[in-house]
């Protein structure tokens, strides 16, 4: 199955360091990557139908530390849908004038809502049909943003329906906040001071983030697999639904 990395904080942050460990997992994950950040009311979205591990897009990314808040990357195994740039995530779809950004990790057999115009998707995949279905029925529930409680609340009773028909580990933001369901297997650590030292597992590389950080900042970072080997990631509980805001997350 595909792999899941998202980042929240209360400050502009780059995310080269974690990106750099997630993708070297792409070489068992190689059909496709891509990346979201966001930057204000904007989006940078970064996908290419290679793998993140010999793609000059993904080297792009790794060499131009763009900062933000909200961040959401993916690396793919095709379950459903050909490999190809339309298949990609993240995906990205407008809801009461702001960008969504999603990506799924799982595989939904027999998931086949019906949409309305508003929300289609481009590409053949059960990952980005749900996130069209997420979006239609969130727009149904309510008249304009909620507070991020209670779009949580939403969240949690919505995503019961896919989650019926297979694995449903997705994140989602929309540049303010960010949710990460759980079907199977995502952790989450929290970076604030006082800031140590941490090192990839799946690369010689580490990052003292006291001398990068000020004592102010705050880091979430939520991933399917810890991405170091010396900090304190906490596992989800299968079927739970969490948000981050400002780089914690809310009280279950």
């Amino acid at each position: 199955m595909c792999q899941l990395l998202g980042m929240n904080c209360n400050t502009p942050t780059d995310i080269v360091f974690s990106f750099t460990g997630f993708a070297t997992r792409s070489q068992e994950h190689a059909d496709g990557f891509g990346i979201a950040f966001f930057e204000g009311r904007g989006v940078r979205l970064f996908v290419d139908h290679q793998a993140a591990v010999r793609s000059p897009v993904a080297d792009l990314v790794r060499r131009y530390p763009i900062r933000s808040t909200n961040v959401i990357a993916h690396i793919r195994k095709a379950t459903q849908g050909p490999v190809g740039l339309e298949n990609c995530h993240p995906f990205v779809r407008e809801l009461w004038g702001r960008y969504w950004v999603f990506a799924h990790n799982g595989d939904l057999q027999g998931f086949e809502p019906r949409l309305h115009a508003a929300f289609r998707p481009v590409g053949d995949t059960d990952s980005e049909r749900a996130f069209c279905w997420l979006m239609q029925e969130l727009a149904k529930n309510h008249a304009r943003v909620p507070s991020p409680q209670e779009l949580t609340e939403t969240l949690r009773e919505l995503a019961e329906v896919p989650a019926s028909h297979g694995t449903f580990n997705f994140m989602l933001s929309n540049g303010h906040a960010l949710w990460a369901h759980c079907s199977t297997r995502l952790h989450y650590l929290v970076r604030q001071h006082p800031f140590s030292t941490a090192r990839l597992q799946d690369e010689d590389m580490s990052v003292n983030f006291a001398e990068v950080t000020t004592p102010n900042d705050r880091v979430a970072v939520i991933v399917t697999e810890p991405l170091t080997a010396d900090e304190p990631w906490i596992p989800f509980e299968p079927g739970q639904l969490r948000a981050f805001l400002d780089g914690a997350p809310l009280p279950v």
